[in-house]
């Protein structure tokens, strides 16, 4: 495998030559919206990285080979840099040891980062500079090839450095010139791959290139230093799990919204969804219902655990649920904000916070899921794109810190040292021990609410990939807005344009603030069935791409 793809510094400095030669990539066309096939499957952001991730399993790779070749792909096909000054949190089955993993991949915040400096400029910008974390993408894709992969980061890297070195935008040969350089420092662990791997992380963390991103980010107004580039570590952590109907689904901890989904299906285990019908009027009502539940707990509770007790074993237990589901009222939609108490086993937190927040933009993340024939799936959220470029590196940092908030005494207030409660959350589902469903959504606030109709999608309705991509979604702007803590949009309810008219009918006429919209998140999914068939999509109508053989 390794001689096939030419694992060596040589093999990345001349690939872009070595594809125009023998294009083996390039007489294939690039991947649609679909695929199917039993040997690998690949479904992300833009058409290349999904060409890119199969590429390297058609040539023997693994699922965290494609995963990690797809990811620095999406840095060029979906915006800047992605995985190299940003963030990605991965949901990894490991089929030799059977066994679901996270690789944090979030950044912290670095020391300079206080809540006092931010409370005296008014707020954590949305924008620049100030509002970047500790650059963690780059690390965790290391850290995924050593763990569960087989390849080095020069053999991954070549779809990548086909991509910038064409040029077309002008950061691209700047991050080319940092990626050769990474590459050369791997190659100085000789036949070792792991030790390649952490040389090339010191490279970037403690070597040169974190010299370079320090040095800029002090002239520039950052607070980004070297010790805080240095103490830098991806975090191997256990799973979140939820059993759903037959299903065991695994999400991220919560430093990302991801255990809300986990929450909305204990409730939802209460009723008969799919008596009631796919996308019927009924079916929209008890699951939106459910979610606003379960945002308003994500709102009240999420942060770092490492900083902040968070009671999640009791707000994903059954005996909360249950406390909870009855709050749903089948013939009314509700208009508040309705967390619950779940230290001291109530359906209802008696005082909630007092909330408020600027307004800021949503935009950045994109997606990535990967399968392979060894039974291995990989799942990652990557984002970044809406931070700065830092200098003459070619790597962009992103803006996540604006995920925390600036409330004294609140789960999520910024501290030094702490990682913000993201929207990033890939979702993973186990049947029989064994990867059935991996989704990967961007769309801020809304990934896990495309990613909850993924999964019922799945379980309760039986659907295919592509049936489940081009069917009609919805959502909620009911909750605070993480990003920049936007105030809560009470009774919204966010539709795709093309839903039966008298379906939106029904639901105005339940009390829900309807809002017809086009294209709801971007969500991708790889599918698997019984016969070990990789059945893929991504939704066309936000440029998702997936393929398989």
């Amino acid at each position: 495998m390794r001689q096939q793809l030419l694992s060596s510094l040589w093999c990345s400095l001349i690939g872009s030559f070595l594809f125009v030669l023998n294009p083996a990539g390039a007489a294939e066309p690039l991947p649609g919206s679909e695929g199917q096939g039993k040997q690998g499957a690949v479904s992300a952001g833009g058409a290349e990285a999904v060409a890119a991730g199969l590429e390297v399993l058609k040539q023997g790779g693994n699922a965290a080979d494609s995963a990690a070749a797809t990811l620095l792909a999406l840095s060029v096909t979906d915006s800047s840099g992605y995985c190299f000054g940003g963030e990605v949190p991965i949901l990894i089955y490991d089929s030799k040891r059977q066994v679901v993993e996270v690789l944090s991949g979030q950044g912290v915040a670095p020391r300079l980062a206080t809540r006092e400096y931010f409370e005296k400029k008014g707020g954590i910008p949305a924008t620049g500079v100030e509002s970047a974390a500790v650059p963690a993408s780059f690390d965790a894709i290391l850290t995924l090839l050593d763990r569960y992969g087989t390849l080095r980061l020069a053999d991954v890297s070549i779809p990548t450095l086909r991509l910038l070195d064409r040029g077309q935008v002008a950061w691209h040969p700047l991050l080319a010139r940092s990626l050769r350089r990474l590459i050369e420092a791997e190659s100085q662990g000789g036949g070792d791959r792991s030790r390649g791997l952490r040389l090339a992380a010191d490279y970037f963390y403690r070597g040169p290139l974190a010299k370079e991103l320090a040095q800029w980010c002090e002239k520039n107004g950052g607070l980004i230093r070297a010790e805080d580039l240095a103490t830098h570590v991806t975090r191997v952590e256990e799973p979140l799990h939820l059993k759903y109907r037959g299903h065991d689904v695994y999400k991220c901890g919560v430093w990302t919204q991801g255990a809300y989904l986990l929450q909305t299906l204990g409730l939802l285990e209460g009723f008969d969804l799919a008596k009631l019908g796919h996308n019927q009027p009924e079916t929209i009502h008890v699951v939106l219902e459910a979610m606003k539940l379960a945002l308003a707990d994500r709102d009240t509770y999420y942060a770092d655990p490492l900083f902040v007790d968070v009671p999640i074993d009791v707000m994903l237990s059954s005996s909360y649920a249950n406390l909870r589901r009855p709050l749903i009222d089948l013939k009314q939609a509700s208009l508040l904000q309705r967390p619950g108490d779940p230290r001291r086993s109530q359906a209802l937190l008696s005082e909630k916070e007092t909330r408020a927040g600027l307004a800021g933009p949503v935009r950045d993340t994109t997606t990535c899921v990967t399968a392979d024939r060894l039974g291995n799936m990989v799942v990652a959220t990557p984002s970044g794109w809406s931070g700065v470029q830092a200098g003459e590196t070619g790597i962009w940092l992103g803006t996540r810190l604006q995920s925390f908030n600036i409330w004294a005494g609140h789960p999520n207030c910024i501290a030094p040292g702490k990682r913000p409660r993201i929207t990033l959350t890939p979702t993973l589902v186990l049947k029989e021990g064994k990867p059935v469903l991996g989704v990967s959504v961007a769309g801020g606030d809304g990934q896990d609410q495309a990613g909850i109709q993924a999964v019922l999608n799945h379980i309760d309705f039986g659907l295919k990939a592509g049936e489940s991509m081009k069917s009609v979604r919805f959502g909620t702007n009911h909750h605070l807005g993480s990003f920049r803590q936007t105030p809560p949009q009470l009774g919204s309810l966010l539709i795709h344009s093309d839903a039966p008219p008298a379906t939106i009918a029904a639901l105005e006429k339940l009390g829900h603030k309807v809002r017809p919209s086009g294209a709801l998140w971007a969500p991708s999914v790889i599918r698997i069935d019984p016969s070990g068939l990789f059945d893929t999509a991504g939704d066309a109508r936000s440029g998702r791409h997936a393929g398989a053989y």
